[in-house]
């Protein structure tokens, strides 16, 4: 395998990071030699997810992720997720993740290898997607075509992408290590939940990033505090690396994989402590090395490739209503002149072989080729000529990716629970599906309510970012005297826009899973019945506290006894038989 100093980089937009075929051809004979039982499972694990692969719930098959820095796709590579979604996953889906990565279910380990080599054809890397490694680089989905930028921040997440990838020193971390880059203070890529952020700044002509460090959600949420407020381009790197140096060493951290991320160090050392602690790694002997990142920058000029104007475009004509509405809700016009970006919402983050590829060919056509995946698991058609937007609605209606209202409250957002994780407690893409069924029979109109973001893990995990929700919701386990019944906790209150990263309060309830679509309800008449003139959610949750919102629900957190008239209270969204808590051990610390 080559040294990461020895590997030559270029800007090609499906070559942002180098995919080494002698790794698949490994992965692909452990994979035979642990199928013919020469490899024990448990020393099979940590092989694996260096290459991306990430076992189930469910016996024998895999889960295959693979990495968009800054959530950065291309037809081509649209094109193969859609070969892979119809080849190799027996769904026949892909699915967008709150990190900006694409997940593959049910993937058996026999065929996982051929998959791999699909993806890695494309130019689309697995490498280090899962373990305790430097994760996949989240990034603006706007950056380099919104209003207010200082700077595009892309070059920079992808040069640290690929400073990060099969780095010696990221290869046996306390546990992940998860990374964002913004493009403004608007702060589109969440980066006070993240290890490390960066957002763009510029000091006496100098550009560089604000440092944020030590934020993440699950166990102990946490905004994470300043690092630094300035770093040049120069030693952005440099700086990164101290902090990985002493997140690598702190071994009080690898005593309880629980409470082994950097944000638990930074927390109970204070982060005045943890400056000085990165001050004094940063006089070490490795600091003589070149950090500059120039030969490691993703430098692609998009505008350059984007659609020349054609002489005739087909016009909107007939009923606009559909349209008009479609505009409003998902389209922003960029800062060049003449271009929109698209926001296509993507029902639950899944998309169908068919979808790919009628995505890559609108990509092809109107795009100049650029997408990028949101934390909000959506995607962004980037570069799209206002003319042209019909057109691209017209094609999206047709593979039933043009509804209206991407990050509004019909936009849920979960992680895929009990469908296939390990870790998860209750099925929360069911609930989901439930809530965004009653959401759209509530038919809401009203400009705030839609506004209201709403979100959910299938356990405390946050995998869904429950906790930065308006209303969000984490998997738990009720008991009614025998049996169990499948429930969540509420959180209300918690928010990410305009870079005003809040945390939700939970309330004092369990509900039960099938109540959990008439809490959103319930919650939704309080807001709407009794807010003042233009008073926001979380304001009026500020106002009216916690027990007011408790208070709406309280009936519906009484499950009632089991019995032959109640059965299905003891039932999972999406599920049959009734609800039995299974549980195992994730691999993420493995």
């Amino acid at each position: 395998m080559p040294e990461v100093e020895t590997l030559v980089y270029t800007n090609e937009p499906d070559r942002i990071l180098p995919v080494l075929e002698k790794e698949l051809e490994d992965f692909r004979t452990e994979a035979h030699r642990m199928l013919n039982g020469e490899w024990d499972e448990t020393q099979f694990i940590g092989f694996r997810l260096k290459q991306g692969v990430y076992g189930q719930r469910q016996a024998d098959v895999q889960m295959i992720r693979v990495k968009l820095p800054f959530g950065g796709v291309t037809p081509d590579q649209m094109d193969a997720f859609g070969e892979v979604a119809e080849k190799f996953a027996p769904l026949r889906k892909g699915h967008i993740t709150t990190r900006q990565n694409f997940q593959f279910h049910h993937v058996p380990l026999a065929k996982a290898a051929e998959a791999l080599f699909v993806l890695g054809k494309a130019g689309l890397s697995t490498r280090e997607a899962c373990g305790n490694t430097v994760r996949n680089v989240t990034g603006d989905p706007w950056a380099g075509i919104q209003d207010g930028e200082l700077f595009d921040s892309t070059p920079y997440a992808g040069a640290f992408a690929r400073y990060w990838l099969r780095n010696p020193l990221s290869q046996l971390l306390p546990r992940k290590f998860k990374v964002a880059f913004t493009g403004t203070d608007a702060d589109n890529a969440i980066t006070g939940i993240h290890d490390l952020g960066f957002i763009p700044r510029v000091r006496d002509g100098v550009k560089g990033f604000e440092v944020v460090v030590g934020g993440g959600l699950s166990i102990m949420a946490r905004n994470a505090p300043v690092l630094t407020e300035f770093v040049s381009l120069d030693e952005y790197l440099k700086l990164s690396e101290a902090v990985v140096r002493i997140f690598e060493k702190a071994d009080e951290l690898r005593k309880n994989r629980a409470k082994a991320r950097l944000k638990f160090l930074v927390d109970r050392v204070g982060i005045e402590e943890f400056r000085r602690m990165v001050d004094e790694e940063l006089q070490g002997d490795w600091t003589s090395k070149d950090f500059r990142p120039d030969r490691l920058l993703y430098v692609h000029d998009e505008e350059k490739n984007a659609p020349a104007k054609k002489p005739v475009y087909v016009q909107a004509n007939g009923d606009m209503t559909a349209f008009s509405a479609f505009v409003t809700a998902n389209v922003r016009a960029q800062r060049q002149q003449g271009f929109s970006a698209v926001e296509v919402k993507v029902t639950r983050g899944d998309l169908k072989p068919e979808q790919f590829r009628g995505l890559a060919n609108i990509m092809r056509e109107y795009c100049g080729g650029y997408a990028r995946t949101t934390v909000g698991q959506n995607i962004v058609l980037r570069w799209v000529r206002d003319e042209s937007l019909f057109e691209v609605f017209q094609q999206l209606r047709d593979l039933g990716l043009a509804d209206i209202g991407a990050q509004s409250i019909t936009d849920v957002v979960s992680c895929p629970g009990t469908d296939s994780c390990k870790l998860g407690i209750t099925s929360s893409m069911g609930l989901n599906r439930a809530i965004q069924e009653k959401v759209e029979l509530m038919d809401v109109t009203d400009e705030l309510t839609r506004k209201i973001h709403i979100k959910m893990s299938g356990c405390p995990n946050s995998c869904g970012q429950h906790h930065i929700a308006n209303i969000g919701f984490h998997g738990a386990a009720m008991k009614v005297g025998p049996q169990q019944l499948p429930a969540y906790h509420m959180f209300v209150g918690g928010s990410y826009d305009n870079g005003k990263l809040r945390m939700g309060t939970q309330l004092k309830v369990r509900l039960p899973a099938k109540r959990g679509p008439d809490a959103v309800e319930r919650i939704v008449k309080l807001y709407e019945g009794n807010r003042q003139a233009g008073e926001e959610f979380n304001d009026f949750f500020d106002r009216v506290g916690a027990s007011a919102f408790e208070s709406a629900i309280e009936d519906l957190t009484l499950p009632g006894d089991f019995a032959d008239d109640n059965r299905q209270m003891f039932i999972d969204w999406n599920r049959l038989e009734l609800y039995q808590l299974q549980r195992g051990e994730g691999e993420c610390a493995v």
